[in-house]
């Protein structure tokens, strides 16, 4: 039997699975806030999912809302979601059944107040750290005493009185100051311009007015008062940051507060707190200089007498512990007259010895040792002398044969080149005829075999045409047997009216007849002197 007193009545009420109980409730979060605006700050935001979501949570002093945003909205958002970014979110509000909790779907994402502006600092300053502008190799450290200082804030502010004044508590130095406004939206470019400014001024400074010229200071001092954060935007800027990374002159950030910090004091050389610290950061106090000074000369003259009267005692010392020359030849002389002692045992002892190695060898010199040795050698010579006289014989029959080898090579040589040479000399012979035959026929002594005749001048210069002839030119007229010199006249039938000139004057004729004759008896032609061989074209004449 089962006792059933002790359970409960049953109830009207119908029973709801999970899944109906978690989409009853995702419809009633989703009517009653179809559209929210949700102002919170980002957190454990780890940037996009695989999938191309993203997914953290917006939080403040009491709350935490998980929240996501899908990859399409993702890409299309103004503001990007950061880590610790205080942001107003706009979307609207579901669960997720997965995890039984509920969870905004952001479609927008702005900047809340102060926040935003944090943000928007935070992200140019990782821009412009990303270009390498806050890397402290960059950075210099400012000069220990500047002997001018640049300073850039306004000229009507306590900030320049108590930089001022600091400086001349401290050591007084000259002070240059570029007014600016350091509060609005003009601060920033005319802080950027200040610091180009100064950085060119030249070396040798810069003349306004005669007698007045302005130096290149040796270090800049930007400087304001505290602030609200939107007071001091203006030093941050990306112009200042970027003036002030390019500042060759040494640059001490002085903006605001301790507590206040802008992009500027990441690209200066050095940040100071306040500037009255920049203006202690600038110079050293000058009496504290003196004794420093002073105390460095007295110790410098401490010092050097201690090290003198310490090498003058560690002389003494030394000159104390080094040894007298009885001392020092002590021991060696000691050495001396034990080995002079030990000496004439030694060399009784040496002679002992080289005495029964003499008669150990000279038991093993016997003379029939020796004989048997001298026949041993003996035996070796005849059997080197026996392959010597073998491989001479070897290596006169190889000479011969190879003797034998050469001579029938050149008996085969010979018998070849006998032909060749014919051939050779068959083929110049007649290579020699035919030049022969060439030049005899472009000779023109076979024209005047022919019976015609060349004629020149006194010069040896053939004479190509009859008007080319003056009367009482001299010529050379030559046949084939000899020359035969004329002179032209201007009688018909002479040789300068175009007749030929065999028709001269009697006695000339005979004259010229007599002088052919000498010259057919020549065995070869008369060549006058200076004439070139007739290569060219000659003037021929029928004789």
């Amino acid at each position: 039997m089962v006792d059933i007193a002790g359970e409960s009545p049953p109830s009207n009420a119908p029973d709801w699975t999970v899944s109906e109980l978690s989409g009853a409730l995702k419809r009633t979060v989703e009517d009653a806030f179809g559209h929210v605006r949700v102002r919170g700050e980002i957190s454990g935001y780890r940037g996009p999912h695989s999938s191309g979501h993203a997914y953290f949570s917006l939080k403040d002093a009491n709350a935490r809302l998980d929240a996501v945003v899908w990859r399409g909205t993702m890409s299309r958002l103004k503001v990007r979601p950061e880590e610790g970014l205080e942001v107003v979110a706009i979307g609207r509000i579901t669960t997720f059944p997965g995890k039984s909790s509920y969870q905004i779907v952001i479609d927008q994402i702005e900047f809340a107040g102060a926040g935003a502006i944090m943000a928007m600092l935070e992200e140019r300053k990782r821009r412009l750290a990303a270009e390498g502008l806050f890397a402290a190799e960059r950075k210099r450290r400012p000069p220990y005493l500047p002997r001018v200082i640049g300073v850039v804030t306004s000229p009507t502010g306590a900030v320049i009185r108590d930089i001022l004044h600091r400086l001349s508590d401290r050591f007084p130095r000259r002070v240059i100051v570029w007014p600016v406004r350091v509060q609005g939206e003009t601060s920033g470019a005319e802080v950027a311009a200040a610091i180009r400014g100064f950085n060119s001024i030249p070396a040798g400074g810069l003349a306004l007015e005669p007698g007045s010229p302005i130096p290149r200071p040796d270090v800049l001092i930007v400087a304001r008062g505290g602030g609200s954060l939107e007071d001091l935007l203006g030093f941050s800027e990306e112009a200042v940051v970027r003036a002030a990374a390019e500042s060759a002159i040494p640059l001490i950030s002085a903006v605001g507060h301790e507590t206040d910090v802008t992009l500027i004091d990441f690209a200066a050389d050095v940040r100071a707190p306040t500037p009255t610290a920049a203006a202690e950061m600038a110079v050293p106090v000058r009496g504290e200089l003196i004794a420093q000074v002073q105390s460095v000369d007295a110790r410098r003259r401490a010092a050097l007498a201690r090290a003198g009267e310490q090498r003058r005692a560690e002389l003494r010392a030394l000159a104390r512990l080094l040894p007298g020359r009885d001392e020092l030849l002590a021991i060696p002389r000691q050495r001396l007259d034990v080995a002079g002692q030990r000496l004439p045992r030694a060399l009784k002892a040496n002679a002992a010895a080289h005495r029964v190695r003499l008669a150990r060898v000279e038991a093993r010199l016997s003379p029939s040792r020796l004989a048997a040795l001298v026949e041993r050698r003996r035996e070796r010579f005849t059997q080197v002398g026996r392959r010597l006289d073998l491989a001479f014989r070897v290596n006169a029959e190889a000479h011969r044969t190879r003797l034998l080898r050469g001579r029938d090579r050149l008996g085969s040589l010979a018998g070849r080149l006998r032909p060749s040479i014919r051939r050779a000399l068959d083929e110049r012979a007649r290579r020699l005829d035919g030049i022969g035959k060439l030049m005899g026929a472009l000779s023109y002594k076979g024209v005047l075999a022919r019976g015609f005749a060349l004629v020149r001048d006194a010069d040896g210069r053939p004479l190509r045409s009859a008007s080319a002839v003056a009367a009482g030119t001299v010529l050379d007229i030559e046949f084939a047997d000899g020359h035969l010199p004329a002179v032209a006249g201007d009688a018909p039938g002479v040789a300068g009216s175009g007749g030929r000139a065999g028709e001269a004057a009697p006695e000339r004729r005979a004259e010229d007849r007599k002088t052919g004759e000498r010259q057919s008896g020549e065995s070869k032609p008369r060549q006058r002197k200076g004439l070139k061989p007739a290569i060219e074209q000659p003037t021929l004449f029928d004789s």
